[in-house]
């Protein structure tokens, strides 16, 4: 009798979903993933250990291949695959990928009726009274490049006004002093981009505890037409007073125990909690990369990012959104904040600075009858040119936290969670080149995400940088 070797995979996907709607997960990866391609077949739903499973088969090309396939509806989410024939890496990726757009898809849709509580206990909420800080956070998180780069052209020409104008300083002496200037808020930038933040994570506050509820879309409505912002602060504020006000934790059944009183019913299903160590997270980071655990502050707004500054280890700060924590599992956070760190270890600011300036003194006083004949052709190039190095920066700090964590997947399962709606633009795009063209310091995030994902031998890679032009350069060619 002839026995088929079963070759045999998993993983998972961690999910934000509440657990009474792991089941509409289930009919969403459905309807959008598996009933569109006429590759699946043998679709079904069955019950596999008391959990709903989606089970069908792959059937590629001619008839060629059958992989089967089972997604079970838990958190995470379970996705077991079975072949009689060699699984290759490229497959699994592709199916990770694409289930883990479909998920975000679904999560996306979840978001727009569903209220976030967040806390930081013992330390004093301030989020409320920060409005115009968090739209400041919220541009530089979003990577709105043109508002900053209008804003520093406003800052030069209104600089130079003020000192060549009406204080009289020669003209041949501004950028100097302009660079010099830019050069101390460099020097004070952790101290800057500190007071945005809206709480301070320390060791003896070192939880951020997240309370979600998903309402129906019509009963959203009607709550946001109920509940005026200060009566939704004064839920939050009675369910801190009950929790962690008398030393408690916080417990779903408390959470719905307040919502009751103000008239809300919802089940426990429809309600999730999570706390996230991040400055344990934070600390094990710079333990990895032999640095002084830098300062921590939470910024309350719903994009999904962090962000590093100072000129050095002693000087860094950490921002991170409480949008990170809600979508990303412990081991996904500290690869992205691994990957800050880096930037910070490296002293990438001062380099990134000492390129700019050079470029702008060599603009002004060798090239500027050039740039005078050809001002629009050359900011372009220049701004590209710089743009373009700046990206070495980042897929260096890309490999650098993949090194130090030993889990590049789980710094691509954080940028396919964060940039997912990126990741699809790219990929529609009939000319990618556009995508490496970009005034963004980061290079494509589909290229980052493919990077980490084929990286096999982390032990072999012992120059990081000279690996990460070269990589971007290829990248780039490929994409010709």
């Amino acid at each position: 009798m002839n026995t088929q070797e079963i070759e045999e995979s998993s993983f998972l996907i961690q999910t934000e979903v509440t657990p009474n709607k792991l089941r509409d997960l289930l009919d969403f990866i459905y309807q959008t993933y598996v009933l569109p391609s006429s590759s699946f077949k043998n679709v079904r739903r069955i019950t596999i250990d008391g959990e709903e499973t989606l089970t069908f088969t792959y059937v590629g090309l001619d008839d060629s291949r059958h992989v089967d396939i089972e997604i079970t509806s838990s958190n995470p989410v379970k996705i077991r695959v079975l072949s009689s024939e060699t699984l290759t890496h490229t497959f699994l990726n592709k199916l990770r990928e694409n289930l883990m757009i479909t998920i975000q898809m679904f999560e996306e849709q979840m978001r727009e009726r569903t209220i976030y509580f967040v806390w930081v206990p013992g330390v004093e909420d301030s989020s409320e009274s920060s409005r115009r800080k968090r739209e400041i956070i919220h541009q530089i998180f979003t990577g709105n490049m043109l508002f900053f780069f209008i804003l520093f052209l406003i800052f030069s020409y209104s600089a130079f006004l003020v000192l060549t104008v009406f204080l009289k300083m020669p003209v041949l002496y501004f950028p100097i002093v302009f660079l010099v200037t830019q050069l101390v808020m460099m020097l004070f930038s952790h101290k800057i981009v500190e007071q945005m933040g809206d709480w301070p994570i320390t060791k003896e506050s070192p939880y951020v505890y997240i309370l979600q509820f998903n309402l129906p879309p019509k009963e959203f409505d009607e709550f946001l037409n109920k509940f005026s912002k200060e009566k939704i602060m004064e839920m939050k504020r009675k369910i801190y007073e009950r929790t962690f006000m008398l030393g408690k934790s916080l417990s779903v059944e408390a959470a719905k125990e307040v919502l009751n009183e103000f008239g809300i019913r919802i089940g426990s299903g429809d309600i999730r909690i999570k706390a996230v160590n991040i400055y344990g997270i934070v600390e094990e980071a710079s333990r990895l990369f032999h640095i002084p655990a830098p300062k921590i502050m939470l910024s309350n707004i719903s994009i999904p990012n962090a962000s590093a500054s100072g000129v050095s280890p002693r000087l860094g700060l950490i921002v991170v959104t409480s949008g990170l924590l809600i979508r990303l599992d412990d081991e996904e956070i500290l690869s992205v904040i691994s990957h800050e760190l880096s930037h910070i270890k490296r002293r990438d600011p001062i380099a990134l600075f000492t390129l700019s300036s050079a470029e702008y003194l060599l603009r002004v006083y060798i090239l500027w009858t050039l740039v005078y004949s050809f001002s629009l052709l050359y900011m372009l190039f220049a701004l590209g040119l710089i743009y373009f190095i700046a990206k070495f920066f980042e897929s260096r700090a890309d490999l650098d936290s993949a090194i130090a964590t030993r889990r590049p997947q789980a710094l691509a399962d954080a940028l396919m969670k964060i940039g997912y709606r990126r990741t699809q633009f790219e990929r529609a795009l009939p000319i990618r080149i556009i995508n490496w063209l970009r005034w963004d310091p980061h290079p494509p995030i589909s290229f980052r995400i493919r990077r980490l994902r084929r990286l096999r031998n982390i032990d072999e890679i012992k120059h990081p940088f000279l690996k990460s032009i070269k990589d971007c350069i290829d990248g780039f060619i490929e994409s010709i």
